[in-house]
C-alpha cells in the first residue's frame, strides 16, 4: 500500500533541499513523487509519496540523517517532524484537450 510522508525538514530553503537530496545520491528505493513548497505559516514543507511505508521508514531511518550532515554540516540540525497518511484511494487528474 503507498505511503505519504508529510515533513516539515530543519532547513529553511528550497535551495537547502536541493543540496541534501544530492547527497542522497541516486532516488531511494520505493520513492515515486516528491515535491518542496511553503506552507501557510513560511516553512518549507517536503511531501513524498512512496510505495509503502517499509521505504520511507527506511529512508528516514538510514539515508536522510547522513544526508543532512553532509549537506547542512555535522551538527545535527534536528530532525524533521514528520507525519505519515496511508494511502486509501488515488485521484489522478487528467490533462484537458
Amino acid at each position: 500500500m503507498q505511503w505519504i510522508t508529510i515533513a516539515i525538514p530543519p532547513f529553511e530553503t528550497v535551495e537547502q533541499a536541493d543540496a541534501v537530496f544530492a547527497q542522497v545520491g541516486a532516488e531511494p528505493a520505493g520513492l515515486r513523487e516528491r515535491y518542496v513548497g511553503t506552507g501557510p505559516d513560511g516553512r518549507l514543507r517536503v511531501v513524498a509519496l512512496w510505495e509503502s511505508k517499509a521505504h520511507a521508514d527506511e529512508f528516514f531511518a538510514t539515508a536522510l540523517g547522513p544526508a543532512l550532515a553532509r549537506a547542512l554540516g555535522p551538527e545535527p540540525a534536528g530532525r524533521p517532524e514528520v507525519i505519515g497518511i496511508d494511502v486509501a484511494r488515488a485521484y489522478v487528474s487528467r490533462p484537458t484537450r
